[in-house]
């Protein structure tokens, strides 16, 4: 689809130069103007089309790579993916110790907390059986 085409579909004028905040209002407010489940049955199959016209619309407005500018120059769009190298270097050592000292500490605990109730019972309801501690 032709951008000056989504442009007329989602409200702009076709010579405008609409931001992408712009564009995504835009896009939510015919979105919600003309879903499908706002119909009735029998207008469902013109909104659904409606709806899917408006979709990619918005979907060739808001992906393009490069945009133009207010002043006619085209400007590319920088995106970042992944996480920056700085991070997880020397950081993972910050994140093990104080996790692996919380499950040792949980352990011990635990073990001390079982030992102290055999005991416990044991002191309450003696055993005689000769194959139990």
């Amino acid at each position: 689809m032709r951008s000056e085409e989504a442009r007329k579909i989602l409200g702009f004028s076709p010579d405008s130069c609409p931001t992408r905040s712009e564009i995504k209002a835009a896009y939510r407010r015919k979105a919600f103007e003309s879903h499908p489940d706002l119909f009735p049955a029998h207008e469902k199959s013109q909104a659904e089309s409606n709806f899917k016209l408006i979709a990619e619309a918005y979907s060739s407005l808001g992906s393009g790579a490069r945009s133009r500018s207010p002043y006619g120059a085209t400007t590319v769009r920088v995106v970042r993916t992944g996480v920056p190298m700085g991070y997880g270097k020397g950081n993972r050592a910050l994140i093990t110790i104080p996790f692996l000292l919380l499950i040792a500490g949980t352990v011990s605990f635990a073990g001390l907390n079982a030992a102290r109730a055999y005991k416990r019972q044991e002191k309450m309801c003696p055993s005689y059986n000769p194959f139990l501690p």
